[in-house]
């Protein structure tokens, strides 16, 4: 195949990219820091690398972590919105379009929710009318406007998935593995603000393995959730993360600290404290097996190939 990936920087593009070169598919980042003149919002001779694409898998947008101010909450709707648009504008004025479009969503478009899990088909969408801090309600909006984007656009040659993605862990440096590692080792893993919002989460080859899934599988269309099928409440998360790295010492944090805290690395506490229970019951429906669907095998494999980079 050869597979287009607007976006393909981050760690998730890059471990995209190693999965399908490892299979001898051709691939193509489209970035601003790469050659070309993609932008993520106009038209350009980038559009030539979408003419005759088999798959295009669109990751652009601006990080989410950071502060939810006015400026970055504005970049993080326009990134997301204007980059789908513009590919839905080149995908219509090529001659060969791709026969599928992935666009990346985020499991933060669900409630804050401890009660029951959110699946595919019943899970709740977050709504203005939540009890959530009004920065978590925004972040929510952007995720309707960015899905919105993608499904409004007239596109009838290509296919169009959604995945409501969970946090990919995969051990790449400077990933939120990675980061999440570095704080178990400091012992700041604790219980935080109580430990019992939900962690959603999936291994980086399972992700990986369920993109390959979505491509061979022409019947999956519109949103799918990509999580492991056990998310964990935090406290048990970050238990078997600190047996995985081998600390002993898991500090708890009140919800006030970890607002300080954010603050001082410039994130967001919504990162932290959001509960996010998201199950993937249509990519269990259609057959797919997870290779790693348990936290803390997960995470004693990751650990132990990030200790050989």
């Amino acid at each position: 195949m050869r597979v287009v990936i607007p976006g393909g920087t981050g760690h998730v593009g890059q471990s995209l990219r190693r999965h399908f070169e490892s299979q001898g598919h051709t691939v193509e980042v489209l970035s601003r820091s790469g050659p070309g003149d993609w932008d993520g919002r106009t038209l350009g001779a980038w559009v030539s690398a979408i003419d005759g694409a088999d798959v295009l898998i669109n990751l652009v947008g601006k990080s989410v972590n950071c502060r939810y101010n006015e400026a970055n909450l504005a970049e993080m709707l326009s990134s997301r919105v204007d980059s789908t648009r513009v590919l839905a504008e080149a995908i219509r004025k090529v001659e060969r379009p791709p026969s599928l479009w992935i666009n990346s969503s985020t499991a933060t478009i669900y409630q804050h929710r401890f009660d029951a899990p959110n699946d595919d088909e019943t899970g709740k969408l977050g709504t203005l009318n939540d009890p959530m801090p009004q920065k978590w309600i925004r972040s929510v909006e952007i995720a309707l406007e960015w899905g919105r984007a993608l499904f409004e656009a007239e596109t009838p040659a290509t296919r169009k998935v959604a995945i409501r993605s969970a946090m990919v862990m995969a051990p790449i440096r400077g990933s939120i593995f990675d980061v999440l590692v570095g704080l178990t080792r400091r012992g700041l893993m604790g219980a935080q603000a109580g430990g019992q919002q939900y962690i959603s989460w999936i291994h980086e080859s399972d992700f990986c393995r369920a993109v390959d899934w979505i491509i061979d599988r022409p019947e999956i269309t519109g949103t799918i959730n990509l999580s492991s099928p056990n998310p964990l409440p935090q406290r048990e998360f970050a238990r078997a993360l600190r047996e995985a790295v081998g600390t002993k010492v898991g500090l708890p944090a009140a919800a006030w600290m970890l607002e300080i805290g954010a603050l001082l690395m410039r994130t967001e506490s919504e990162l932290l404290l959001k509960s996010r229970r998201v199950v993937p019951s249509r990519l269990l429906a259609s057959g797919f097996k997870f290779e790693h669907p348990e936290w803390g095998e997960a995470a004693r494999d990751l650990v132990a190939r990030l200790k050989k980079l």
